[in-house]
Protein backbone atom coordinates (compact mmCIF):
# COMPACT_ATOMS: atom_id res chain seq x y z
CA UNK A 1 0.00 0.00 0.00
CA UNK A 2 1.15 3.51 -0.84
CA UNK A 3 0.18 6.80 0.75
CA UNK A 4 -1.59 7.85 -2.44
CA UNK A 5 -3.77 4.73 -2.16
CA UNK A 6 -4.92 6.10 1.17
CA UNK A 7 -5.50 9.66 -0.01
CA UNK A 8 -4.70 11.69 -3.17
CA UNK A 9 -1.42 13.60 -3.27
CA UNK A 10 -3.31 16.91 -3.27
CA UNK A 11 -4.87 16.09 0.11
CA UNK A 12 -1.47 15.19 1.59
CA UNK A 13 -0.07 18.53 0.34
CA UNK A 14 -3.02 20.37 1.88
CA UNK A 15 -2.33 18.49 5.13
CA UNK A 16 1.31 19.64 5.06
CA UNK A 17 0.20 23.24 4.50
CA UNK A 18 -2.30 23.08 7.36
CA UNK A 19 0.33 21.78 9.78
CA UNK A 20 2.63 24.67 8.88
CA UNK A 21 -0.15 27.26 9.15
CA UNK A 22 -1.33 25.95 12.53
CA UNK A 23 2.01 25.21 14.19
CA UNK A 24 4.72 27.09 12.32
CA UNK A 25 6.56 23.78 11.80
CA UNK A 26 7.92 22.75 8.44
CA UNK A 27 5.88 19.65 7.60
CA UNK A 28 6.30 16.90 5.04
CA UNK A 29 4.72 13.54 4.37
CA UNK A 30 7.23 10.75 3.74
CA UNK A 31 6.72 7.32 2.20
CA UNK A 32 7.89 4.15 3.98
CA UNK A 33 11.35 4.58 2.45
CA UNK A 34 11.72 8.09 3.90
CA UNK A 35 11.18 9.96 0.61
CA UNK A 36 9.04 13.10 0.61
CA UNK A 37 5.94 12.64 -1.51
CA UNK A 38 5.50 16.33 -2.38
CA UNK A 39 7.63 19.36 -3.07
CA UNK A 40 5.74 21.58 -0.61
CA UNK A 41 8.22 23.48 1.52
CA UNK A 42 7.79 26.29 4.05
CA UNK A 43 10.51 27.10 6.56
CA UNK A 44 10.00 28.46 10.08
CA UNK A 45 13.57 29.76 10.25
CA UNK A 46 16.51 30.72 8.05
CA UNK A 47 18.94 28.08 9.29
CA UNK A 48 17.13 24.91 8.20
CA UNK A 49 17.03 25.69 4.45
CA UNK A 50 20.72 26.63 4.56
CA UNK A 51 21.58 23.32 6.29
CA UNK A 52 19.40 21.32 3.93
CA UNK A 53 20.93 23.08 0.91
CA UNK A 54 24.30 21.48 1.64
CA UNK A 55 24.85 17.85 0.71
CA UNK A 56 26.39 17.06 4.10
CA UNK A 57 23.69 18.94 6.03
CA UNK A 58 20.97 17.05 4.17
CA UNK A 59 22.72 13.68 4.54
CA UNK A 60 24.15 13.92 8.05
CA UNK A 61 21.61 16.11 9.88
CA UNK A 62 18.20 16.18 8.18
CA UNK A 63 17.95 12.69 6.66
CA UNK A 64 19.52 10.97 9.65
CA UNK A 65 17.04 12.61 12.04
CA UNK A 66 14.07 11.70 9.82
CA UNK A 67 15.20 8.07 9.46
CA UNK A 68 16.00 7.59 13.13
CA UNK A 69 12.81 9.16 14.41
CA UNK A 70 10.70 7.38 11.77
CA UNK A 71 12.14 4.05 12.91
CA UNK A 72 11.37 4.89 16.54
CA UNK A 73 7.85 6.08 15.66
CA UNK A 74 7.22 2.94 13.62
CA UNK A 75 8.31 0.69 16.49
CA UNK A 76 6.29 2.64 19.09
CA UNK A 77 3.30 3.15 16.82
CA UNK A 78 2.98 6.77 17.90
CA UNK A 79 4.53 10.22 17.70
CA UNK A 80 8.18 10.71 18.58
CA UNK A 81 9.57 14.15 19.42
CA UNK A 82 13.30 14.80 19.75
CA UNK A 83 16.03 17.06 18.42
CA UNK A 84 18.11 16.62 15.29
CA UNK A 85 21.88 16.84 15.65
CA UNK A 86 21.64 20.57 14.98
CA UNK A 87 19.59 20.93 18.19
CA UNK A 88 16.32 21.69 16.41
CA UNK A 89 13.02 19.98 17.26
CA UNK A 90 11.98 17.13 14.99
CA UNK A 91 8.68 15.24 15.23
CA UNK A 92 7.66 12.11 13.35
CA UNK A 93 4.15 10.67 13.35
CA UNK A 94 3.84 7.18 11.83
CA UNK A 95 1.18 6.25 9.28
CA UNK A 96 0.21 2.63 9.89
CA UNK A 97 -2.53 0.67 8.12
CA UNK A 98 -3.23 -3.02 8.82
CA UNK A 99 -0.18 -3.03 11.09
CA UNK A 100 1.91 -2.00 8.07
CA UNK A 101 4.06 1.14 8.23
CA UNK A 102 3.36 3.00 5.00
CA UNK A 103 4.89 6.36 5.80
CA UNK A 104 5.13 9.21 8.25
CA UNK A 105 4.52 12.88 8.77
CA UNK A 106 7.61 14.80 9.79
CA UNK A 107 7.55 18.29 11.26
CA UNK A 108 10.49 20.39 12.42
CA UNK A 109 12.17 23.76 12.59
CA UNK A 110 11.65 25.21 16.07
CA UNK A 111 13.78 24.98 19.19
CA UNK A 112 12.44 22.51 21.73
CA UNK A 113 11.88 23.90 25.24
CA UNK A 114 14.05 26.95 24.53
CA UNK A 115 16.97 24.72 23.51
CA UNK A 116 19.93 25.94 21.51
CA UNK A 117 21.32 25.27 18.08
CA UNK A 118 24.60 23.37 18.12
CA UNK A 119 26.39 26.07 16.12
CA UNK A 120 29.77 24.33 16.14
CA UNK A 121 28.39 21.01 14.89
CA UNK A 122 26.27 22.65 12.19
CA UNK A 123 29.28 24.65 10.97
CA UNK A 124 31.53 21.59 11.05
CA UNK A 125 29.13 19.35 9.11
CA UNK A 126 27.80 21.88 6.59
CA UNK A 127 31.00 23.91 6.16
CA UNK A 128 28.94 27.07 6.69
CA UNK A 129 30.97 29.58 8.72
CA UNK A 130 30.00 29.50 12.41
CA UNK A 131 29.25 33.26 12.38
CA UNK A 132 26.83 32.68 9.49
CA UNK A 133 25.18 29.79 11.40
CA UNK A 134 24.75 32.13 14.39
CA UNK A 135 23.22 34.78 12.13
CA UNK A 136 20.85 32.31 10.42
CA UNK A 137 19.65 30.94 13.79
CA UNK A 138 19.07 34.40 15.25
CA UNK A 139 15.54 34.84 16.57
CA UNK A 140 14.56 31.20 16.04
CA UNK A 141 11.24 30.46 17.72
CA UNK A 142 10.68 27.78 20.36
CA UNK A 143 8.01 25.22 21.11
CA UNK A 144 7.41 23.48 24.42
CA UNK A 145 7.48 19.69 24.60
CA UNK A 146 3.86 19.83 25.73
CA UNK A 147 2.81 21.81 22.64
CA UNK A 148 4.88 19.59 20.35
CA UNK A 149 3.16 16.46 21.65
CA UNK A 150 -0.23 18.18 21.40
CA UNK A 151 0.47 18.92 17.72
CA UNK A 152 1.58 15.30 17.33
CA UNK A 153 -1.74 14.09 18.77
CA UNK A 154 -3.62 16.36 16.36
CA UNK A 155 -1.63 14.92 13.44
CA UNK A 156 -2.30 11.38 14.72
CA UNK A 157 -6.05 12.17 14.82
CA UNK A 158 -5.97 13.57 11.29
CA UNK A 159 -4.16 10.46 10.05
CA UNK A 160 -6.70 8.26 11.86
CA UNK A 161 -9.49 10.12 10.03
CA UNK A 162 -7.78 9.55 6.67
CA UNK A 163 -7.38 5.83 7.44
CA UNK A 164 -10.98 5.55 8.67
CA UNK A 165 -12.25 7.26 5.50
CA UNK A 166 -10.24 4.79 3.45
CA UNK A 167 -11.65 1.86 5.42
CA UNK A 168 -15.22 3.12 5.21
CA UNK A 169 -14.97 3.37 1.44
CA UNK A 170 -14.97 -0.42 1.22
CA UNK A 171 -11.29 -1.16 1.59
CA UNK A 172 -10.35 -4.01 3.88
CA UNK A 173 -8.13 -2.56 6.58
CA UNK A 174 -9.36 -3.74 9.96
CA UNK A 175 -6.80 -3.84 12.74
CA UNK A 176 -6.69 -3.06 16.42
CA UNK A 177 -6.78 0.71 15.89
CA UNK A 178 -9.37 1.05 13.14
CA UNK A 179 -12.73 -0.58 12.58
CA UNK A 180 -14.12 -1.09 9.09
Amino acid sequence: MKLTDLSPLERWVEFEKQIFEKSGLSANVFDAGGVRISDFCKWPNELCPAVKATDKGQAFICSVAQMNLANRAQKKGRTVVDECDAGIMKMVVPIIVQNQFIGSVGACGLLLDNGEVDYFLVAKITEIEEDEVLHLAEGMSSISSENAFEIGREIENRIANVVNDYCKSGNVCCDKAFAC
